[in-house]
Formats: structure tokens, C-alpha cells, sequence
């Protein structure tokens, strides 16, 4: 590609126009190009490097941009929704009436702040009262009911390895850092973080009357138990081994071998009737079984406490809020708190997303979006099967079952077809914390009575108006909320060549998670159960593991190095993500013809498309907490990480032998 039209790329970025009236229409026009890069050294830069540079971080945020960060502004059109209905007198029980009341009780930050540490005096008091071990298990058992999890972690969702039934589950928990390498790692950033969680567990037990010196022993007594708990955990590349974390066990066995739990009462107290429970990692509950007899109960009481604290500080006064701030600040880099706008209309999103999604829609989605977007999901199935049949790797046999499983994949746009209704809650407008209980307790019990019942497939697992998307292998589903449907990922008037680079290559993406790491595990029907020959798996392993070789070598903070393995499944999705999308692209008129807009050939401005979906910038605090926790590799990965391996992507840019993403042929990977 020549210097002329990287200047001209400079000056016009991604550009895509529509007939409206007989008039040509540019809906987008971003000047983010850095015109001195070239795209085979740096993709990501080339698109996004002057937007990069200038692109300011507001002190209240971690980072600025899309994908996740697109919830910002997303939540300004919440808030609108949330001012409008609190203000606005509604018939009792009606979903404006809850949605409208939570929301101003947790405003009135003067009732709040009047209330101090008031609301969770109670709790503390039962933990006061605790005497023995059984005494505490049955506040654990109490308090799970109502949102306040400790050191059992307790869900109703789909049995692995019989996808049609939901049964109990328990996985490791009783842990306050992001995950169990933070206890145990000795670098400086590492180190900090260790000393400001101590410091935040000290503050919130000041805060509840404690002196400073008490407080301090205490923080450490809750350390000390929660570093012993992290020592059992798996990690989290270990947790992406899907038959490793399941072991489904009989109450009756589990009742022997971990006795100080007492597994019968405890699940009984959970109004859990159940002969079995799928015990993901049995080795932390074996832990916990013998640290309720090593750890006094007055160890007990204080790691309760500091729980207990933790989990509610920021729905107390003020001082609470502003100590889980100053922790979290440490892991986010961000500068200053959030209004209270922001952070309850987060909150009414949390706690009565289906509620507040009912009004989004309303309000703000555009209908024929869904019917121009599973057009796109429909095409995007046609591309893949085609995918599947041409792959050199695979056997006949193994590709009947993948395209049946592709073929079953349920498709959910836009918002669910039922709505969740909140008819048994109670909200008050001048009680924000009983109204967070209730919400749970709430919450609980919806999720309670699915036990042992057939799995409702319409369920949805996010709010219509988050900016995300996902696939889920039980269900053998793809979702795209509402939130996601709109630019950079989705525009109506949009041509296909930025569709397709946008939402086109996010429905890629959530298709191949049917057959990355872990969803190639799980068959048509959402069960663990295997449908490739060996040869073929074994084929499949040898493949994946180059991608985990090749992203463990991209350098994303000084020595900091992306974790291949923890982000194998999302980088085995971006990387069939582009590949899917542009086989459907090629599919359609626009991307069979040579047709320039601004200068862009069809297959260049595909590309462009989808540097910009991932235009993303993020303190550098909130990325090593990233890079140690999260699934996905950071956003310059998400676009150079696949475009290296894709030869459409060389041949749109020119890119050759020497540029510094250049990859041979024969050292691409390619998977899907």
C-alpha cells in the first residue's frame, strides 16, 4: 500500500454511505488514522492511532471506546429512562414503579448517609451470635439467600451432561482478590495490591468501631484465611478444562467425606431438595471442610465480618463507599468515583435489567434491526458450514456432526420474547438496602425453583441493553441484545462491507465459541459429550495449541505477556470471527464487486470495520488487572492478533515479508 493512500486514509476513515431521497448520505466520517504506520506493522494502530492519542480517559473511568466501554454512554440513555420514571408518579406495582423507586432510593443519598452502617448492623450481630461450626454454616446457608455469599458458592444452572434439566451447583470461592494468584504473587504491582486490600479490610472494620490496631489484626486474621482458601483454587486456565470441573456427587457421599460442612443440613437450609450436586472443584470444599475445624470460630466470626462488610460497602453511607473505592482504584487505575447517576443506574440494570430493558426497548431499539441482523446470523451459518466443508484437517464424519451442531444453534436478537416479571417484589422508595436484600432474596428464589425442572431455553443470560454478546453451550445459543446493535457494530443504513467487518464479524466470533477449547466439548444439544474421532480431536488440540504459543508471545505491559491459554477460546473466536464474516461479506453484491467508496475497495473498508469495533483505550492499571483475569486478549490483539494469520487481510493491505505482523503462509494459523 503506498504513502498517498495512507494519507488519504488519514483524512477520511471508515466511510459508508446509503441512498436516502436520491442523496448520498456519509454516516460515519472518524479522522483516527495514523497515517506514518503501516497497516502490516500495525493494523490496530493504523485505524485507531490518532483517535489513540487523543482519545482523553475521563477521571471516573478506566478506559474510553468500544465494546464494554460503549456501556457509558449506553448507560446515559438508562439514565434518561431512570430520570424520567422516578419523577413520575406510577401505579404501584407497575415496572416503571420499581424501576423508578429503586432508582430514587438509591439516590437519596441523605437518608443513606443518615443511616450509616445502621442496615447492616444485623448481620453482624448473627455472626456475633455463631457459637460453632454448624451455628456457621447456618448463617452461610441464611445470608446466600439474601445476596451475601461467603465461603460457599451456590448456583441452579444446566447439568453439564444433561443439558434439558438444571441441577445444583457449588465452584471455589471465599476469596476478596480478582483471582488466587494475587495471595501469592511477589512482583511490586502485585505487592501494592496485596497492602491496599489489607487497608480496605482495615477501613471497613474501623468503620463499623474497631480501633485502628484491632482493625489491622483482624484485616490480617481475614487475609491469612482467605490466602489459605486461594491455595485450593484452580486457576484460571485450569478452570477452562470443562470435564475437570465437573464432578457430579451424591449428598449422601459428600455428607461423610466433608462432614463439617454437613452438606444435608446446609442444602436443606437452601431450600435445595437435591440427592446430588455438581461439585466443580471438590478440592476447595475438601479444604474448607478441614479449615472449619484448624480455624477457630472467632477467626470465623472476623472473616464473616470482613465479608459481610465487602459485599455491601457500597450500598452504606458514604465512608463505605468511598473505601471500595480507593481499593478498586487500584486495580482500575481510575482517578475519581462515578456520580451516583452512573453508579445506580448500574445498579437498577443489575438488579431489574429485564424490567428497565422492557422501557429501552421501547424507547430506543429500532425493530427492523432485528430483521436486517438475523439476515446477517443466517448468512454468516451458510459461511461457516462452507468453512467446515473445505477444511483440510477434519474428516467427513467429524464435519456432519459440526454442521449439525451449527445448524441447531438457537439464534436470540435483539430483546427475549418473555419478559422476566419482579411481581413478589416489594420496593420502598426510602429503604435502598432492604430493597438490595429483597431484590436478592428475590432473585434467589426465581433461580431456586428452577432446581431440579427442565431448562427453559428463552431465558436470557444479559440485559437487551447491554453492549455485549455471548454463546452459550448448554443451550447451544447465540445472543445479541439490543445494546450491540448499533454503530460501530451495527448501523441500518450502513453498507455491508461495515456491517459485515462490524456486527458481522461479533456473530462470527460468537459461532465459533460452539467449537473453540470448550465448546467443542459439548454437543448440539448443550451436553459434554464427544462427537469428533480422535484423529480429529487430536488434530484440533495440536492447532489451538499454536494459537496459545502465539498470543503467550505478544507483549502487552513491559515484560507483561498476554496469557495464551486463558484466552484461547475468545482468540480462537476472533480469529474464525474475521474468517466467517468475510466469507459472507464475499457472499452478498457489494463484496463481489471492486466498487470504491472514498477510495476503499470493498475488502479494505471490511477491514477497517473491524479495527474499529475494537477501538478501545484503557489505563494501564485496568490492563494488567485485565491481561492477569479476563478471557479476551486486549483490543490491539483482538485485531493484529487475527489479521496476521488471514491471507485476504495481505492481499486488501499489501502487506509483505518484512512489514512487522508479516507472517509466511506455512506459519498462519488457521483453525476454522
Amino acid at each position: 500500500m503506498n504513502k498517498a493512500l495512507y494519507l488519504c486514509v488519514a483524512l477520511v476513515v471508515l466511510s459508508a454511505w446509503s441512498y436516502q431521497d436520491g442523496h448520498k448520505k456519509s454516516f460515519v466520517d472518524v479522522a483516527g488514522i495514523d497515517s506514518l504506520t503501516k497497516p502490516g506493522n500495525n493494523f490496530f494502530r493504523f485505524v485507531n492511532g490518532r483517535w489513540y492519542d487523543t482519545a482523553k480517559i475521563a477521571s471516573d473511568q478506566a478506559g474510553v471506546g468500544s465494546y464494554s466501554f460503549m456501556n457509558i454512554p449506553q448507560k446515559k440513555l438508562l439514565q434518561n429512562i431512570l430520570d424520567s420514571v422516578s419523577k413520575t408518579k406510577n401505579n404501584m406495582g407497575s415496572v416503571e414503579q420499581k424501576v423508578g423507586d429503586f432508582y430514587a432510593s438509591g439516590m437519596d443519598m441523605t437518608t443513606i448517609n443518615q443511616r450509616g452502617y445502621q442496615p447492616i448492623k444485623p448481620i453482624l450481630e448473627r455472626i456475633d451470635a455463631i457459637k460453632d461450626v454448624p451455628s456457621l454454616i447456618k448463617f452461610v446457608a441464611a445470608e446466600l439467600k439474601t445476596g451475601n455469599s461467603s465461603v460457599i458458592s451456590f448456583g441452579i444452572y444446566p447439568d453439564n451432561k444433561n443439558s434439558s434439566i438444571n441441577i445444583a451447583h457449588v465452584s471455589q470461592t471465599g476469596i476478596g482478590l480478582p483471582e488466587r494468584d494475587y495471595y501469592f504473587k511477589t512482583d511490586s504491582s502485585t505487592l501494592q495490591i496485596q497492602q491496599a486490600y489489607k487497608k480496605y479490610i482495615s477501613t471497613l472494620f474501623q468503620l463499623t468501631g474497631s480501633d485502628v490496631a484491632i482493625a489491622t489484626k483482624d484485616a490480617d486474621i481475614t487475609y491469612s484465611i482467605e490466602k489459605q482458601n486461594a491455595a485450593s483454587h484452580k486457576t484460571n486456565i485450569e478452570l477452562r478444562d470443562v470435564n475437570a470441573n465437573y464432578h457430579k456427587i451424591a449428598v449422601a457421599s459428600i455428607n461423610k467425606t466433608q462432614a463439617n460442612i454437613s452438606w444435608g443440613t446446609l442444602l436443606a437450609d437452601l431450600g435445595a431438595t437435591t440427592d446430588s450436586i455438581d461439585m466443580a472443584q471438590p478440592a476447595y470444599y475438601d479444604k474448607l471442610n478441614e479449615q472449619l475445624k484448624s480455624i477457630s470460630i472467632n477467626d470465623w466470626k472476623i472473616y464473616l465480618k470482613a465479608s459481610s462488610l465487602q459485599n455491601y460497602a457500597e450500598t452504606l453511607s458514604k465512608p463505605f463507599v468511598d473505601a471500595s473505592f480507593d481499593f478498586n482504584k487500584v486495580l482500575s487505575g481510575q482517578a475519581t468515583q462515578k456520580s451516583r447517576r452512573q453508579i445506580m443506574t448500574e445498579n437498577v440494570d443489575h438488579y431489574l435489567g429485564q424490567a428497565l430493558g422492557q422501557l429501552y426497548v421501547k424507547r430506543y431499539f429500532n425493530e427492523d434491526a432485528k430483521k436486517r441482523v438475523l439476515v446477517l446470523v443466517n448468512n454468516l451459518q451458510k459461511s461457516f458450514e462452507n468453512r467446515i466443508n473445505h477444511l483440510d484437517w477434519m474428516s467427513d464424519s467429524t464435519k456432519q456432526k459440526a454442521k449439525e451442531k451449527l445448524y441447531a444453534i438457537t439464534k436470540k436478537i435483539g430483546y427475549p420474547d418473555k419478559w422476566r416479571n419482579y411481581d413478589k417484589v416489594q420496593i420502598n422508595r426510602t429503604k435502598y438496602f432492604e430493597n438490595i436484600l429483597s431484590l436478592n432474596q428475590n432473585n434467589y428464589n426465581f433461580e431456586l425453583a428452577k432446581l431440579n425442572k427442565p431448562v427453559d431455553k428463552t431465558e436470557w443470560g444479559t440485559t437487551p441493553s447491554t453492549v455485549t454478546a455471548y454463546y452459550n453451550p448448554s443451550f447451544n445459543e447465540v445472543v445479541f441484545p439490543a445494546g450491540i446493535l448499533q454503530f460501530p457494530y451495527f448501523d441500518f443504513s450502513a453498507d455491508d462491507a461495515i456491517n459485515y467487518g462490524g456486527i458481522g464479524m461479533v456473530i462470527g466470533h460468537e459461532m465459533t465459541h460452539a467449537f473453540d477449547d470448550q465448546g467443542a466439548q459439548f454437543d448440539k444439544d448443550g451436553n459434554v459429550k464427544n462427537w469428533w474421532t480422535k484423529e480429529d480431536y487430536q488434530k484440533f488440540r495440536e492447532k489451538t495449541k499454536q494459537l496459545v504459543d502465539l498470543y503467550s508471545s505478544f507483549t502487552i505491559l513491559d515484560t507483561v505477556h498476554i496469557k495464551g491459554g486463558l484466552t484461547l477460546g475468545e482468540n480462537t473466536a476472533d480469529n474464525g470471527g474475521i474468517a466467517i464474516a468475510y466469507d459472507a461479506f464475499k457472499m452478498t453484491q457489494q463484496g463481489k464487486d471492486s466498487v470504491k467508496i472514498d477510495g476503499y475497495t470493498p475488502d479494505q473498508r471490511f477491514f477497517l470495520s473491524i479495527a474499529r469495533i475494537w477501538r478501545v483505550k484503557t489505563r494501564d492499571a485496568f490492563l494488567r488487572t485485565y491481561v492477569n483475569t479476563n478471557p479476551h486478549s486486549p483490543a490491539m490483539w483482538r485485531v493484529n492478533g487475527p489479521l496476521m494469520n488471514f491471507a485476504p487481510f495481505y492481499k486488501a493491505f499489501n502487506v509483505q515479508p518484512g512489514d512487522k505482523n508479516y507472517k509466511p503462509e506455512n506459519q498462519r494459523v488457521k483453525i476454522w
